[in-house]
């Protein structure tokens, strides 16, 4: 079988069933495992935006939004040169990964799985579907992250519950949603600005100030934690506006943001900084 992954976390999902050696093309944004970025690549950014800020970013974004344009530019003739048996893709977001709808007509007459999760077991049911279209059986891998999630909300339920928010972008503020809000439920932390199983929405620091968190997690998506520390250091009055007592920086590009196996990792690494 010969598999082209258009979204980040179903490569990573594939690697993780054993299926890295059927991939064929990834995405630019395909980093993990470290040998999904010895693929050949079906996709570059249409902006450069390594060098601004959170601001900066949802600026250029919205503008792409207004005037029509992808943020994604792809390779049709280049994939289907590759004869691929199976596409993957996602219909959750346009500005995280490429949007399945951006191809579906291009690529018409190649099986596509196209991925939509809101809840982490969404995601965890997501994982069993790629591995059924693959002819793959996914029990051996969905046990082990099943007993790690397990593992890591009973470590969670020793510990006093905390009140906490956490932050998907920074520069406006957007609080969790989709999958993330299960994560801190298993976690112990009481977000009330979560939105569990819905997409995260632009606030503000009042709005986040308003909800008196104890900590302050910050995960702004697709950046690595240096890069989240950064912006973090840039935005310091409006974080401590907020009067939390801890403010945690993690890394949302390599756990959070990506709808994949990792989101056990990520479970485990906020109940670390509990």
């Amino acid at each position: 079988m010969r598999i082209v992954s258009l979204l980040p976390s179903a490569t990573e999902a594939l690697f993780a069933l054993g299926l890295g050696d059927r991939l064929v093309a990834v995405t630019h944004e395909c980093d993990h495992p470290p040998a999904a970025a010895a693929l050949p690549v079906a996709t570059r950014p249409s902006l450069r935006l390594e060098a601004e800020d959170s601001g900066g970013i949802e600026m250029a974004v919205s503008l792409a939004a207004t005037e029509g344009r992808s943020l994604y530019q792809i390779d049709i003739d280049a994939i289907r040169a590759l004869q691929p048996d199976l596409v993957v893709a996602q219909d959750v977001c346009r500005v995280c990964a490429v949007s399945a709808a951006e191809v579906a007509e291009d690529l018409e007459g190649i099986r596509m799985l196209r991925q939509h999760p809101h809840s982490l077991e969404d995601v965890l049911g997501d994982i069993e579907r790629l591995a059924v279209a693959c002819g793959r059986d996914a029990t051996p891998l969905l046990g082990r992250l099943r007993v790690r999630l397990d593992a890591a909300s009973q470590t969670a339920r020793r510990l006093p519950r905390v009140r906490g928010v956490f932050l998907e972008w920074l520069d406006p503020p957007y609080p969790a949603g989709h999958w993330t809000p299960d994560l801190l439920a298993l976690a112990g932390v009481d977000d009330p600005l979560a939105r569990p199983g819905l997409p995260s929405v632009a606030g503000s620091w009042a709005e986040v100030a308003a909800s008196r968190p104890e900590v302050l997690i910050l995960a702004p998506c697709g950046f690595n934690r240096d890069r989240a520390a950064a912006e973090a250091a840039r935005l310091r009055t409006q974080i401590d506006s907020v009067g939390a007592a801890r403010v945690v920086v993690l890394d949302g590009s390599a756990y959070f943001n990506r709808p994949g196996p990792r989101l056990v990792d990520s479970l485990e690494v906020l109940v670390a900084s509990r």
